[in-house]
């Protein structure tokens, strides 16, 4: 490392600067490499880097760095898009998830998976090439114990869901009928004022959203025009577009107003009720002319029952996500189902007696998409496609 200064064409200073020499193969991209570190502050940077491009460097494309990293073998496929999701991620969950993948939790499974199916292959053909040595209904049994564990442990890492919400975070709705609570309840779990709150029905007449994190997830919470019928031709398509918001919610929390007799709307809205809801039981702190059993009793207005609540909808979206170890990328995903139908396939076959050796193509089959995921098996085109995704040179 030295210490140094850059300066313009003319001679000016631009910045002082550090410059780091770091020979390959010790560097990211196993290439010999040169850093100049400047002060933070876009003007420097701007500066700095203009004056090198003006001497005949260029700007990486989105994505280089690590395509170099990947075609000179020192991360796969799947680190590399670890490192595009580390950068964008919007959620402790998303990060942690990255930093996993990124460490080489997706590249080890693939690899003991990879090894059980060639493990299955090569029992396959000893079978068929020494059925003196190697007697094939034992080969037969062994490999369809081996296939159904593999479909099991890869199905257990298949979690489409559960890899959306660690992507793109969840959606909670809160619902109801006008003048329940929904805005001051959200802006309890908010903690602050973020939604109009009046005494008059029908304040919020659109779909108003903030971000949140429960459990390192990041979540939309969206507060809803008030679910009646009317006549105003504007809350009309508030109260459309809140039901459009439910049907795609991870969590609905429905909210009742504990202070009023339960109404039609109200009965409606919990008749559509299903798992992803959440019954408010709101303004427990008047007096109560409405229950209902298993209910969360809470004051929006005084935040009692409001932090358990929050626990509440955090403790369904960390089991909706599940164990640490699930694949998050879509790629990822899609390679495994199909690995999964192949498997499916290579199964029955051994089931309904088949040759083995008709079963090892499917075992190939599984194998190749399985490879893709690393990059083993990735096409030039898929290459592209990964490293297109990427918004920075990293």
């Amino acid at each position: 490392m030295t210490y140094g200064r850059a300066v313009g064409e003319g001679g000016e200073e631009l910045d002082e600067v550090m410059g780091v020499w770091l020979p390959g193969p010790g560097t990211y991209t196993r290439e010999d490499m040169f850093e100049i570190q400047c002060h933070g502050g876009g003007v420097c940077a701007r500066r700095v880097l203009e004056r090198i491009v003006s001497l005949g460097a260029r700007v990486a494309e989105p994505g280089e760095f690590t395509r170099r990293a990947f075609l000179n073998g020192r991360i796969d496929l799947s680190r590399a898009e670890a490192v595009m999701s580390l950068i964008g991620a919007s959620s402790e969950a998303a990060a942690r998830a990255s930093l996993r993948q990124l460490e080489g939790g997706i590249s080890g499974f693939v690899r003991k998976i990879s090894d059980s199916l060639k493990d299955c292959m090569a029992l396959i053909e000893a079978s068929t090439d020494f059925p003196d040595e190697v007697d094939e209904p034992d080969a037969a049994f062994r490999v369809r114990a081996e296939i159904q564990r593999m479909r099991e442990e890869i199905a257990r890492r298949c979690d489409p869901r559960g890899a959306r919400l660690v992507r793109e975070g969840a959606s909670i709705v809160l619902a109801g009928k006008p003048n329940v609570g929904k805005s001051s309840l959200m802006n309890a779990l908010l903690r602050q004022e973020r939604a109009i709150v009046t005494s008059v029905p029908g304040t919020t007449r659109d779909v108003l959203t903030e971000r949140i994190q429960l459990g390192g997830i990041c979540a939309e919470i969206s507060d809803t025009a008030g679910q009646r019928q009317t006549s105003d031709p504007v809350e009309r398509i508030g109260v459309e577009r809140a039901a459009r918001a439910m049907e795609r919610a991870d969590i609905v929390l429905i909210v009742l107003d504990a202070s009023e007799e339960r109404t039609e709307e109200d009965e409606e809205l919990l008749r559509g009720a299903d798992e992803r809801a959440i019954i408010c039981l709101n303004k427990c702190d008047l007096p109560r002319k409405s229950e209902y059993p298993g209910s969360f009793e809470i004051s929006a207005f005084t935040g009692a029952g409001v932090d358990a609540l929050a626990r509440e909808m955090e403790r369904r979206l960390c089991a909706a996500v599940g164990a640490e170890d699930k694949m998050i990328q879509e790629r990822h995903l899609t390679l495994a189902r199909r690995a999964l139908d192949a498997l499916a396939d290579a199964q029955r076959c051994v089931e309904e007696g088949h040759p083995l050796d008709l079963a090892e193509i499917d075992l190939r089959r599984a194998l190749n998409s399985l490879s893709e995921i690393t990059g083993e098996d990735a096409t030039e085109e898929v290459i592209d496609q990964v490293f297109r995704n990427f918004c920075v040179g990293k």
